[in-house]
């Protein structure tokens, strides 16, 4: 892609990077009260049966996905104007989603800078390995990245460490902010939690907010590992990479229903987001239908984002993701073809 078209791109893009406060908060206003009263419903309706529970609770967790998109802009500074109101949006949304608003944003503040680029995987992103390195890798190595890959513990256990471990301990050389916003996020949580079962009993508690937050989290993991894992993805060492490239390429255009679209925030337009981060979610479809070039972006959809469960190792060679069983002879081999 040429420097041109790059500047063309960046300039089509660039109006609708500012965020819309009546937008905004009407967003807000139409995800939180209806997560709230859905929780509420999904307690009472323990009285009734446990499975209408399930259900609304279930029903809860894409509210707690919209939630998470909120979080998320704001961590780019796209949802509001002012910087103060997005750190403190952020912070709420994050004690609601249980993620760390400020160690977050740094990581996936990374994530976006480093999309595709073979030499610095490994912050914010899902766990990749080319088949050089997968051939080249121990057995204890390679069986830890197949179980990392596996569906039943990226989607089942991977949504439990998260919440659990991931986004409650700061890393050793933290900043002081980072450090304290997530120190200031666990008491939240903690004592919000413990006034809740207080009130209600541990066994509705679980109940409610473990399907809750259970079934968002896996979802959430979802989202993030269908948009980066199909088939031609973008990948390149350093000297190759292109930021661009990277966003257009290796960030898939995910066609929703359009109730899934509103649920998840407009998401599924990830290409443009990586190309431009500082647009709100409420303008990312606009951008898109408004910019031609990017509506060439790979585009899934629910039955053939399926498909990408089969992905698990990069070919960087053929610019491609290939199956286990594509490069089992190359381990029976227990060498590369020259």
């Amino acid at each position: 892609m040429s420097k041109e078209k790059t500047a063309q791109l960046r300039k089509f893009v660039k109006p609708f990077e500012q965020a819309d406060v009546k937008a905004s908060v009407r967003q807000m206003a139409n995800t939180i009260p209806p997560f709230l009263v859905l929780w509420f419903l999904a307690y009472q309706a323990l009285d009734v049966s446990i499975w209408l529970t399930i259900a609304l609770s279930v029903i809860a967790s894409g509210f707690v996905v919209r939630i998470f998109i909120i979080f998320h802009d704001c961590t780019h500074g796209s949802f509001f104007k002012n910087k103060k109101a997005n750190a403190i949006v952020g912070t709420i949304t994050g004690i609601m989603t249980l993620f760390a608003y400020e160690k977050w944003k740094r990581e996936h503040t990374i994530h976006h800078a480093s999309s595709g680029n073979l030499d610095k995987r490994g912050v914010g992103d899902i766990w990749v390995m080319t088949i050089e390195e997968y051939v080249e890798a121990s057995k204890w190595e390679r069986f830890k990245y197949r179980m990392y890959r596996n569906p039943l513990v990226m989607f089942g256990l991977g949504p439990l460490f998260l919440v659990l471990v991931s986004s409650r301990f700061n890393r050793k050389d933290a900043r002081k902010k980072e450090r304290n916003n997530t120190y200031l996020i666990n008491v939240s949580l903690v004592v919000i939690y413990s006034l809740l079962i207080w009130a209600i009993g541990w066994q509705a508690f679980l109940i409610v907010q473990g399907t809750t937050m259970f079934t968002a989290g896996a979802l959430g993991i979802w989202l993030f590992y269908i948009q980066h894992t199909f088939e031609d993805s973008y990948f390149e060492d350093e000297s190759e990479w292109d930021y661009v490239k990277a966003a257009v390429e290796g960030s898939s255009y995910y066609h929703l229903p359009k109730v899934l679209q509103w649920v998840t925030g407009n998401i599924g337009f990830h290409h443009v987001h990586h190309l431009s981060p500082r647009v709100p979610n409420y303008n990312l479809e606009k951008a898109h239908t408004s910019t031609p070039p990017l509506q060439q972006a790979t585009t899934i959809t629910l039955k053939t984002s399926l498909k990408s469960l089969r992905y698990k190792v990069y070919d960087a060679k053929n610019k491609t993701f290939v199956t286990f069983r594509d490069i089992k002879h190359l381990l029976n081999e227990d060498k590369l073809p020259a």
